[in-house]
């Protein structure tokens, strides 16, 4: 759960916070008892437990296989990540991933913790992968051809101009969008949807992550990750790690709002793609990632400390984001809100200022013209008053609740 000093600022999310650690209980209850379901699915609470609760949202089906895509994706990109693999042994895996992912018996060490050992037991995902329906196998394997020949394209090759950079993350992500709008459609649940606005739905994401793990990403040993595009780094300093060094703040700044700037191309494409979905589980599968990319974006605009730390959502407003987003007016009134945050933070000296209002307008528009803003309660710009005295009684009692709850698993 989210910290004391985070939860008394915020009282609001204490209730979204415990029924987020109930949802997560109840996921690993319901993991299957296979021995390679039971694998994936573990594996999936352990590389990514946020998209292991939205995945819950799905029917079984269709859950199952974007269990395994995912994990697919996940372990081609672990490859892609490992800077220690030389380049002669990494291209060709990344080429040649599609066909062994048809190989029970295939496995290359690499990577570290869970995603070494997701590659050191890569045959369960392989075995699930193998009792997928033909369509949704068709569909993975399709994305995971063309991935693992986008990024073995860019092992030798750097981000240099705009298009370099959408052009890689269209293929780390974008073709996840596409993939995913596949095996929706394979399921019957939904019409397949235009490639551009699945493309956009990854791109958004996949340029939040690059905005927010700039260090973590040049500080990579033993060899820096760099996605940031030169044309626009370029503007500001000679060369990309000077961004992080203190006597380059100002300059850095305005190089982090141009990048968040080009990310926000991509959200009406992403409001579109959702305002069309008709399936309420696919709905929140796919919203509540997309709103967690506006607001993480919200958040790194114009702050420094992208460049310093980790800069993430506190953890109480990821509850909530997952809890309360139901229909599309909570998604037009997350994007409206988060909108208007980021465009009360834009310096009007800053060298992006009028293209920055310019997006940021544009999208308040398609949420305001979609006339739904008037249906759904702001929960991110207004939150729910309590007293402090009620503070106290609500910490008090669940902290008690948790400690019983805590001492009888341990009598179990």
């Amino acid at each position: 759960m989210g910290s004391l000093g985070a939860i008394m600022k915020h009282p609001d999310d204490l209730y979204p916070l415990l029924k987020l650690k109930m949802a997560a209980k109840k996921a690993e209850k319901q993991i299957p008892s296979e021995p390679h379901w039971r694998f994936c699915y573990t594996m999936l609470h352990k590389v990514s437990r946020s998209f292991a609760l939205v995945i819950q949202q799905l029917g079984t089906e269709l859950r199952n296989a974007v269990c395994i895509f995912y994990l697919v994706l996940r372990a081609l990109d672990t490859v892609e990540d490992d800077t220690s693999i030389d380049t002669d042994v990494k291209v060709p895996i990344l080429i040649a991933f599609h066909n062994r992912i048809y190989d029970r018996d295939w496995h290359f060490s690499c990577g570290t913790n869970n995603y070494k050992v997701l590659m050191d037991q890569f045959h369960h995902v392989s075995t699930a992968f193998l009792e997928l329906g033909k369509g949704y196998q068709e569909a993975i394997e399709d994305i995971t051809k063309r991935m693992g020949a986008g990024m073995a394209k860019f092992i030798c090759k750097e981000v240099e101009t705009i298009d370099d950079y959408d052009e890689y993350c269209h293929y780390v992500a974008g073709l996840v969008g596409l993939g995913l709008s596949k095996l929706f459609h394979a399921s019957g649940s939904e019409d397949l949807a235009p490639d551009d606005l699945s493309n956009s739905m990854g791109l958004f994401l996949q340029k939040a992550n690059i905005i927010r793990d700039y260090l973590e990403d040049i500080n990579e040993i033993p060899k820096s990750r760099m996605f940031w595009p030169r044309q626009i780094w370029s503007k500001y300093v000679n060369k990309l790690e000077e961004l992080k060094y203190p006597e380059n703040s100002i300059k850095a700044v305005q190089c982090l709002n141009d990048m968040v700037t080009n990310a926000l191309m991509h959200a009406e494409d992403s409001l579109k793609y959702m305002s069309a979905l008709r399936d309420l589980a696919i709905f929140r599968f796919c919203a509540i990632p997309q709103i967690m990319a506006i607001g993480t974006i919200a958040l790194c605009y114009n702050n420094i400390e992208v460049f310093r730390g980790v800069v993430k959502m506190r953890r109480g407003l990821t509850a909530k984001v997952i809890d309360r987003t139901k229909t599309m007016a909570d998604v037009y009134g997350a994007f409206f809100d988060f909108a208007c945050i980021l465009e009360s933070k834009v310096d009007k000296n800053d060298p992006n200022a009028t293209k920055t209002l310019s997006r940021l307008q544009s999208i308040q528009k398609t949420c305001r013209e979609s006339g739904l803003l008037s249906k759904r309660k702001s929960y991110i710009v207004n939150g729910n008053g309590y007293s402090s005295t009620m503070i106290f009684i609500l910490i008090i009692t669940f902290s008690i609740l948790f400690a019983y709850l805590s001492a009888n698993r341990q009598n179990i």
